[in-house]
């Protein structure tokens, strides 16, 4: 009987975490580089005495969904969409360095280079720090260059691009991407940034959606389980009382 119960309450949870993992991907559908979180479970024993035969069901790493996302022109100079795999690098809060496929930047109070979140963009030099009265250019090599009212261009310096393999990344709860390692990846030159465009969410809505009502049946099954096995539960324990 309580094999039952293990199963279908372990299995609930898991069903639980994987309509956590269907919401935030639908929440972002719109987000610029976002990359789908992917979400697997694994069937593993429970450790303890006479518990050999139970299992539950944990959640396994899956990473994220690598396939690329739409890409939509703006026509704005800060707006860049990395072309096919590469990630652009930023700052992250703790000072780490990570990595994204979001390119709306744009230049802030400091004038420094960032990102939509206010992330520092990373430069091959350290950050980027854009003249005051100047638009910037971005090169499909990520060179930024700053072009006053009068004279010429003078350039800041270059992006860092990078090209890590996707499973030696990471994605955190920010939405970043890391090196599993904990290092920082090294540049890749071959990495080329479209100007005046935006990379869409990779998220596919009408997939989600059915995952999201596919996981809600399912949990309702093993509702019914958990329920099944509380009435076996009394009836064995009516037909095993002793008689009055």
């Amino acid at each position: 009987m309580d094999r039952l119960i293990y199963t279908a309450a372990s299995a609930a949870r898991a069903l639980m975490q994987r309509q956590d993992g269907i919401t935030n991907n639908l929440a972002n559908a719109s987000t610029p580089g976002f990359r789908a979180d992917l979400v697997a479970f694994r069937a593993v024993p429970v450790r303890g005495e006479g518990a050999p035969t139970r299992v539950v069901a944990l959640e396994a790493t899956a990473g994220f969904d690598e396939r690329s996302g739409p890409v939509e022109t703006t026509g704005r100079n800060l707006d860049v969409a990395v072309l096919g795999p590469g990630y652009v690098a930023v700052q992250a809060p703790d000072g780490s360095e990570a990595y994204t496929r979001g390119g709306a930047l744009q230049v802030s109070a400091e004038g420094t280079l960032v990102t939509a979140a206010g992330l520092p963009v990373a430069g091959e030099g350290g950050t980027l720090n854009i003249p005051v009265g100047t638009t910037v250019n971005i090169a499909r090599d990520g060179t930024v260059s700053a072009q006053p009212a009068t004279g010429a261009a003078q350039t800041v310096g270059r992006i860092k691009l990078v090209n890590p393999a996707a499973a030696d990344l990471r994605k955190g709860d920010d939405g970043l991407l890391r090196m599993a390692s904990g290092e920082d990846a090294p540049a890749d030159p071959a990495v080329r940034l479209g100007s005046g465009a935006l990379e869409g969410s990779n998220v596919n809505v009408v997939e989600a959606m059915v995952g999201m009502i596919a996981a809600a049946r399912q949990y309702e099954t093993q509702m019914k389980l958990l329920q099944n096995a509380e009435q076996n539960d009394q009836r064995a324990s009516q037909l095993l009382a002793p008689a009055r």
